[in-house]
This record gives C-alpha cells, structure tokens and sequence, in this order.
C-alpha cells in the first residue's frame, strides 16, 4: 500500500495589528529597560514604520520552515511588498483582502479573474460606493480617500473629530449593496462582501493540499478567515476586542500589542506540532496557560 499523504498545516495569519506594529500600536506596558527587542520588518518614506519582538522574528521563522505560512492583509501588492518578514520567502501571500492571490510573488490571473466574476455579479460597482462616500463624508474629518486594486474603497479620517454615528448610517447603506464597513484605527474600509480573505485562504488550502488550516487576525475583515480555519487566534486588542466577537473555534488571548504577536505565533507553532497540537488534543491546547 502506498504510505499515507504527509499532513500538511497552513498558517494564514493578518499581518498589521496581528504579526506586526507600528510604534504606536506595540502597546509596551512594562518599565522601559524591560521592554523586548525590537526588530524593524517594515521602511516607509526612509523611516521604520513597522515592527515585531525579536523573539517573534525567531518563531515566525521557524513556522515559515515547518508550516505553508501565508501573510493575508487588506494592504495592497505594494504595501505588502514593503514588509520583509523573517525567514524564507513565503511561496503564497494573500493581498488586497483576498483580492489578490501571490504566487511566489506574482498575482495569479486565474483568481483575479474569479474574484471579477463575483464582484460584477454580486455587489454593488466601486464607483457608486466610492461617489457615496465622497459624497457623505465631511471634510472637517476627512484626510483623504483612496481606492485599492481597484476592488475596495477607504478613507483616512480624523479619529477624535469623526461621528460614530456616520460610520453606522455608512454600514447600513452599503449592506444592502452587497458592501461591508470596517473601522481600523484611522481608516475606514468599505469592502465588497464576497471579497473574503477566507476564500482566498480556501484556495491555497486546495492547491497545497492542507490537511489543517490555522488563522489570526484583530479586525472585523479577518472575522471570516478565523471562522473558516480550523482553529484561530484574537489578540486582546482590535475591532473583534471591542465588539466582544467570537466563535466556538476561536481563542481569545489576553495579550494586547507586540506581546500578542510573540503568543499567537506560539500558538501557531504549538497548533501545528504533530506531537502535541491540535491534531493530536485540541482540548490540550486550549488548556494551555494565555
């Protein structure tokens, strides 16, 4: 008989927020001179931009080697192109909030393609959500909008001076267009709903033959990429925090900031040992100290 397939883990994990943080996202509660070390994964305008815990760069590292990791992000291919995470290239990334599906770092026609379909057939067209939101928005706390692979629509806005109430009266518009609203620190995103991360994540699952799927991410567009995982991640801080989201499957970790990246990427590591991760005790796990 010929032996059995290898059992073969992806990891799709959000990156901003989730793997990496700004200076002002690290959230470093502790005294100064027993802060982590830092390392700089990301240069924006000639200046550090982005960052994980040197002990995090070790553990990404190693589930790069042993796992099929997949960084899955809203950014653009351009943005994404500015991270240089630790360890090898990954062979799958996962852009423009399922957009986009890098293959050794060129996007795949085949999805984009696929993606098209659904969008014109299912939602409404960028255009009319764009003119909407730039006919809504008031520039006493609008910085400025941008549109992203052509596929979605978000504004930079003022946080203290926007109304909560308009990203409300927003979400209820665009929902029965087929569009969802997310608010992420300074940008508010409107995406078309069958834009998923999740079935991007699907697609690499089938093409590399994964036997179990793992995820993370902080924000409302990531909730359904942890639910179409088999098992997932939250840190203590973000969106999915605040509304208080969760799924059977799904852990809430109570560290916030850069420390929350270090424990999700343990996780991972822990999640896809054969000898002691979920495929072998899942209640194990969930047992495990947070």
């Amino acid at each position: 008989m010929p032996a059995p397939a290898p059992a073969v883990t992806l990891v799709a994990s959000d990156l901003d927020r989730t793997l990496i943080y700004s200076a002002a996202a690290l959230q470093l509660s502790m005294p100064d001179e027993q802060a982590p070390r830092l390392l700089c994964v990301e240069v924006y305008n000639h200046k550090p931009l982005s960052y994980m815990t040197e002990q995090a760069a070790c553990l990404l590292d190693e589930l790069a080697r042993t796992t099929v990791f997949v960084p899955t992000t809203t950014r653009t291919r351009e943005q994404y192109g500015r991270i240089h995470l630790p360890g090898p290239a990954p062979r799958y990334a996962i852009c423009a909030n399922g957009g986009h599906l890098l293959v050794d770092g060129v996007a795949d026609r085949d999805w984009q393609a696929q993606v098209a379909a659904r969008l014109a057939d299912e939602c409404a067209s960028l255009d009319e959500v764009r003119a909407h939101l730039l006919a809504t928005a008031d520039p006493a706390w609008l910085i400025k909008e941008r549109v992203a692979e052509n596929v979605f629509a978000y504004l930079v806005v003022d946080r203290p001076a926007l109304p909560e109430s308009w990203v409300k009266e927003l979400a209820a518009w665009a929902d029965p267009r087929g569009w969802t609203v997310s608010l992420q620190g300074r940008k508010i995103y409107a995406v078309p709903r069958p834009l998923t991360k999740s079935a991007a994540m699907r697609e690499v699952a089938r093409r590399c033959g994964a036997t179990t799927t793992l995820a993370a991410g902080d924000s409302l567009l990531d909730a359904d990429l942890l639910v179409a995982a088999d098992h997932g991640w939250r840190p203590g801080h973000g969106e999915l925090a605040d509304s208080g989201w969760g799924a059977p499957q799904v852990e809430v970790l109570r560290q916030r900031g850069v420390a929350a990246g270090e424990e999700i990427l343990r996780r991972f590591l822990r999640a896809a040992d054969p000898r002691g991760g979920l495929l072998s005790g899942p209640e194990r796990l969930r047992g495990a100290p947070a």
